[in-house]
């Protein structure tokens, strides 16, 4: 139980700013950290489904609603997922070469097209929020945890781009089918509670999922030789708010209809 603590304060120290006890961070505590990774996204959903009940009961305005929705995921990783949205927009808008893509990837430095990609990631975002309600929520709150979920397994087997990184030092140090299946076991049981509590709004969030998950491996493959750990953000930070727009979309679609 102890190694699996330490595992789990690996992986909230690294993808969360969630307070946990000072980690260790040798390779027996990295073993099965991705394991918990999904956690980070449990959590966000149930801050996320609290903030939606007690802004409806206070009757808070649409823009408020929204703007708290926006914010909290990005209050709880510290915005280190987006922090690679940013850094993968700025070097695929480069239309570089692989190893000057990489390089772009390593600059602190945000370019025109992160601050541009960016604050179109939060207006997206953002007003797709304010249409969310009761029916597709619990599939969006549960979307977090498939999108970790994903990230982690891509983390454990797709090519990675920078040896010497982040990504590949999860990789490396971990127990990879133990933890693929611990991965795969938590997708089917959040996506089958997603499903009991919205219906097909859960297979759809699992659908969603899949298709960006497949472009992500197609696109780190083709432009950058694998995955890094800001591809790895990219991935996660484009398959939440593809989520949400394609579940705010067909609960639209079906008001209209009906």
């Amino acid at each position: 139980m102890k190694k699996l603590w330490n595992n789990c304060k690996v992986a909230f120290a690294m993808y969360s700013k969630i307070p946990m006890p000072k980690a260790d961070w040798a390779k027996e505590n990295m073993k099965y950290a991705l394991c918990f990774f999904p956690w980070i996204g449990l959590v966000i959903g149930v801050l996320e489904a609290a903030a939606f009940k007690i802004l409806g009961i206070l009757n808070a305005g649409p823009v408020f609603f929204c703007a708290i929705l926006t914010f909290l995921p990005v209050l709880i990783t510290g915005g280190i997922h987006l922090d690679g949205y940013l850094d993968t927009m700025d070097a695929l808008s480069s239309w570089r070469e692989k190893e000057r893509r990489l390089e772009i990837l390593k600059d602190p430095h945000a370019g025109a097209f992160a601050v541009i990609m960016g604050c179109s990631y939060f207006l997206l975002y953002a007003g797709a929020a304010s249409e969310l309600c009761s029916e597709i929520f619990p599939a969006y709150s549960m979307g977090f945890a498939v999108s970790r979920a994903l990230s982690g397994l891509s983390l454990l087997f797709f090519p990675n781009a920078n040896p010497k990184g982040t990504a590949a030092a999860f990789s490396n140090n971990a127990e990879k089918k133990r933890t693929a299946a611990v991965l795969v076991l938590t997708l089917v049981i959040v996506t089958s509670a997603a499903i009991i509590l919205s219906g097909w709004y859960g297979i759809l969030t699992l659908m969603t999922s899949l298709g960006v998950f497949g472009f992500y491996y197609y696109k780190s493959k083709k432009y950058f030789g694998g995955i890094t750990g800001d591809l790895a953000g990219y991935f996660l930070s484009l398959c939440e708010l593809l989520q949400l727009i394609v579940l705010v979309l067909a609960h639209l679609g079906m008001e209209c209809w009906l």
